[in-house]
């Protein structure tokens, strides 16, 4: 892998995650629905407006139209600009002082940068996924809202809550992005030298990094997903008036609630989508980020 400074890794993770953003953003909307769906109901008890990946988004489509798939893209810009760029830079100081040349090293490296960077981000997670959340009342899944812009929903939850209210779900949040960031860096830095050492591909070809992507956006999802649930569930809940949850006290209460009213299984809720949103976007990120920093290794030798 090509050595470019942290700074460097700081905008191109930054760059890397918001465009894979783009294309994945439906998928998470679809993803929002389904896990906030029969929220602490005993499965079979409740209407399901959401059913498979196909048809929860020709759903939301039809309530909310094409563009509502789109819902939260700029909040979700947002929040993948400032959580991966905190987290790259750090998981790029990591590398610089050779931490993750060590056993356990990556692991390490990536979960503490995607703490890190859950923290910073936490507002701009907590905006998208209300924003997500919300449509027409027969479609309706979880607390609504009702905010109309991303500067409106900061200004209400601030106006309403204090600053704690605009990292209220965090303690959801960060080991959320820290199991996913640890498993993302450390299995496509693994996979990636995997397959450049089985030789079936050229060294230097994008179809590496791709590669590597396809097995490390499998264990992403893998261990996630639980933690993705609650942490959806968490910064959605309604709020008393001193800003406490009204459902959960926190990620260990809302893990044993969802696993006694709803079964184990709901836990992963939205497996589907979440997959393939965390798939494309693993895949998508890890190969903008590869191809970059080989662009911007190249530009470093070359002014040397």
């Amino acid at each position: 892998m090509e050595t470019v400074a942290p700074a460097v890794d700081l905008v191109l993770g930054a760059s890397a995650c918001c465009l894979a953003c783009v294309f994945t953003n439906p998928l998470e909307v679809v993803k929002t629905r389904m896990q906030l769906q029969g929220e602490l109901q005993a499965p079979g008890t409740y209407h399901r407006p959401y059913r498979g990946l196909v048809a929860s988004t020709v759903a939301v489509a039809r309530a909310d139209g094409w563009w509502g798939l789109q819902k939260g893209l700029a909040a979700g810009l947002l929040y993948q600009g400032l959580m991966n760029s905190v987290r790259f830079y750090c998981y790029g100081l990591a590398g610089q002082a050779g931490l993750t040349q060590r056993p356990g090293g990556t692991v390490v490296a990536g979960a503490v940068a995607g703490a890190l960077g859950a923290f910073v981000a936490s507002p701009a997670y907590l905006v998208k996924t209300q924003l997500q959340a919300q449509t027409v009342a027969a479609m309706a899944v979880g607390h609504q809202h009702h905010h109309q812009s991303i500067l409106g929903a900061l200004e209400t939850i601030w106006r309403q809550q204090g600053l704690a209210g605009l990292w209220r779900g965090v303690g959801g949040a960060v080991p959320r992005v820290m199991v996913g960031s640890a498993a993302q860096l450390a299995t496509f830095t693994s996979a990636k030298a995997w397959v450049q050492d089985q030789q079936w591909l050229p060294e230097d070809s994008w179809l590496v990094a791709l590669t590597g992507g396809m097995i490390s956006s499998v264990a992403v999802a893998a261990v996630m997903t639980p933690f993705d649930v609650t942490s959806t569930r968490l910064y959605n809940q309604p709020v008393d008036g001193a800003g406490r949850g009204q459902l959960y006290a926190g990620l260990t209460d809302c893990l044993l609630k969802i696993w006694k009213q709803e079964g184990p299984l709901a836990l992963y809720k939205g497996l589907g989508p979440a997959y393939l949103r965390l798939g494309p976007h693993t895949i998508l990120s890890m190969l903008f980020w590869d191809e970059l920093r080989k662009l911007a290794g190249r530009s470093q030798r070359q002014n040397l």
